[in-house]
């Protein structure tokens, strides 16, 4: 499916391995797709994107907000309280125990930190497969030969569940909007 895709779309999925390594995430999720799409800003098809001022550094900020909240709002649902867990293994281990340990620790342990995946390929998440399936699909109904950036970003609004597209509406952005703009744009 890949040799379909433009260049710009490459470098995208590219940028969203790259994005989920540099913030510690395991699996590439839509809103790494969603921060690889946006360091395409001259793509016409991002322009809704860009007059709301969601670029890929407020994109960066709202992934971290939303993932981590995301992940206690989980536990939590099940009876995991991370707030105590937190004491308990200080209490423990000593103060800072579960923080990230200092660059010439992380430098030491190399690939045996993340799963050995430093440097290396990163598996996709079920929603940002979907998102890659989809923008195919959104391809082939709009007609084009290839898997354009508007392409991932209409595959990401379709898929509709995954992180990305709460990216965009945290934002404040109606993602039928985004759609029916990127559509218009690409069309």
């Amino acid at each position: 499916m890949f040799e379909r895709f433009t260049r710009g779309a490459r470098r995208a999925v590219v940028i969203a391995q790259e994005e989920a390594r540099q913030l510690g995430h395991d699996r590439v999720g839509s809103e790494h797709l969603l921060l690889g799409i946006l360091e395409q800003p001259e793509d016409p098809a991002l322009a809704v994107l860009a007059e709301a001022g969601l670029d890929q550094e407020a994109a960066r900020q709202a992934v971290r907000r939303l993932r981590g909240k995301g992940d206690q709002q989980v536990l939590a649902t099940i009876g995991v309280d991370l707030d105590a867990v937190r004491a308990a293994v200080e209490a423990a281990f000593g103060e800072g125990a579960l923080d990230d340990p200092p660059e010439e620790e992380r430098k030491r342990w190399g690939r045996f930190r993340s799963g050995g995946s430093v440097g290396g390929h990163i598996p996709f998440s079920p929603p940002a497969k979907k998102t890659l399936e989809l923008s195919l699909r959104e391809a082939l109904r709009l007609k084009s030969k290839e898997i354009a950036v508007g392409h991932l970003l209409l595959g990401l609004l379709r898929e509709g569940e995954g992180l990305g597209v709460l990216v965009i509406a945290d934002h404040g952005l109606d993602p039928s909007a985004v759609r029916r703009a990127v559509e218009a744009e690409l069309a």
